[in-house]
């Protein structure tokens, strides 16, 4: 069998890395600007000229690094703020009348971004130690604090603070949305798994008991072993449907969920004719009703709603006895296909099928239920003691091909 592995990625952080790039690359145009309409008031312009020389190349030059938060590193993020606050502090020497009156500084809003990847990377709590450092400086640079200071470094506080908790919060909805599709894709293996064990393995060995104890002799032995290991199998099929095991991974650009899928044919887009599928199926005990014209569906749902019908049939000869007749009636309507599988036997007594999920015997909720659930359709089951039991299989047309 073939094997794909599809990764499906998810993440909200990863948009607030690339509006954190750009966001970059904007202030620094603007803290240049500042210096270039204002460069009359720095009494030592070379000192700005230079500060801003190193903040242009290390703003493009690390690019990369607030791509995503693996590049961001610790000690990238270090050096990035040891930048910001040395521009802040040079503004009294680059202008000796920068603590006179609020003026911007060498940075200007470029030291925002600084704190907001402190917030991308760790969070609230790194955001508040970043952002204190700022307001420090901030008071340093001044010399004494003032209404425009105190405002400006709330504004980033608040504001780095809030982001590095969003963030926090979007990356534990991710690992649970993660999680919640792992166990969905797991729980979906698991059936498909199941169905293809009780249609084969399972049938097997109910035979052999069956036919084992009407032999008699040692053939009764065999079939009581049968017997033994159908339980053990079928409560092993029921118990493996809730422990999910696939990978989920929480890398640095959001959360990742690992699903490994099982091609058992290769892909074929032509539709199959379900008339073609099931006429094996038609024998002296079973009589099969079917349309004129072909009964077109794409290849997995049509194998998947034979499988059913098989699945139905097995049904009729281990409950209802090797003589009971079966009819299966298909119907071809413009937005579904419709197949009823009957028989005449005895019926279901209620709550019968209850009992039998509860003992492991899965055959009606896996086999037939789960197939057609699988493909966006639905099965019906009517049973009135005495007077047989009908199983209704709806497969839409439109969801038909979606597996």
């Amino acid at each position: 069998m073939a094997k794909r592995e599809r990764v499906v990625r998810m993440s909200v952080e990863q948009p607030l890395w690339r509006a954190l790039t750009g966001y970059r690359v904007l202030t620094m145009v603007y803290a240049v600007l500042i210096f270039v309409f204002g460069r009359e008031r720095y009494e030592r312009p070379w000192l700005a000229i230079a500060y801003l020389a190193v903040l242009c190349c290390w703003t493009l030059a690390t690019l990369p690094k607030v791509a995503n938060a693996a590049g961001c590193t610790r000690r990238f993020l270090v050096a990035d703020l040891t930048l910001a606050l040395a521009g802040i502090l040079l503004t009294p020497l680059a202008d000796t009348h920068a603590q006179s009156f609020d003026g911007p500084t060498l940075p200007s809003i470029w030291t925002a971004g600084s704190v907001l990847a402190f917030a991308l990377k760790g969070g609230w709590r790194w955001a508040g130690v970043a952002s204190s450092l700022v307001a420090v400086a901030n008071i340093v640079e001044r010399g004494h604090p003032s209404r425009d200071t105190f405002h400006n470094v709330l504004l980033v506080w608040v504001a780095s603070i809030a982001i590095g908790y969003v963030v926090e919060v979007a990356r534990a909805s991710e690992r649970t949305l993660a999680r919640a599709l792992e166990i969905e894709a797991a729980t979906r293996e698991r059936e498909r798994l199941a169905r293809d064990i009780h249609d084969s393995v399972l049938q097997v060995l109910a035979m052999v008991k069956r036919r084992g104890m009407a032999m008699g002799g040692e053939a009764a032995e065999i079939a009581r072993m049968a017997g033994e290991q159908e339980v053990a199998l079928r409560a092993l099929v029921a118990g493996g449907l809730t422990r999910p095991s696939l990978v989920s991974e929480d890398e640095s650009e959001g959360a990742f969920v690992r699903v490994v899928e099982v091609d058992e044919e290769p892909d074929d887009d032509t539709p199959v004719d379900l008339r073609v599928l099931l006429a094996p199926r038609a024998g002296a005990q079973v009589t099969l009703s079917e349309p004129g014209a072909p009964v077109l569906l794409p290849p997995p749902a049509a194998r998947e709603l034979a499988t059913a019908v098989g699945a139905a049939l097995d049904n009729v000869r281990v409950h209802a006895g090797e003589d009971a007749h079966a009819w299966i009636l298909i119907e071809d309507w413009p937005d579904e296909v419709v197949v009823t599988v009957r028989d005449d036997g005895p019926g279901i007594p209620e709550g019968r099928l209850a009992e039998a999920w509860g003992e492991g015997r899965m055959g009606v909720a896996l086999s037939i239920r789960g197939r057609l659930r699988d493909l966006g359709g639905s099965a019906e089951l009517i049973s009135v003691p005495g007077q047989g039991t009908e199983v209704e299989l709806k497969v839409p047309r439109g969801k038909a091909g979606e597996k």
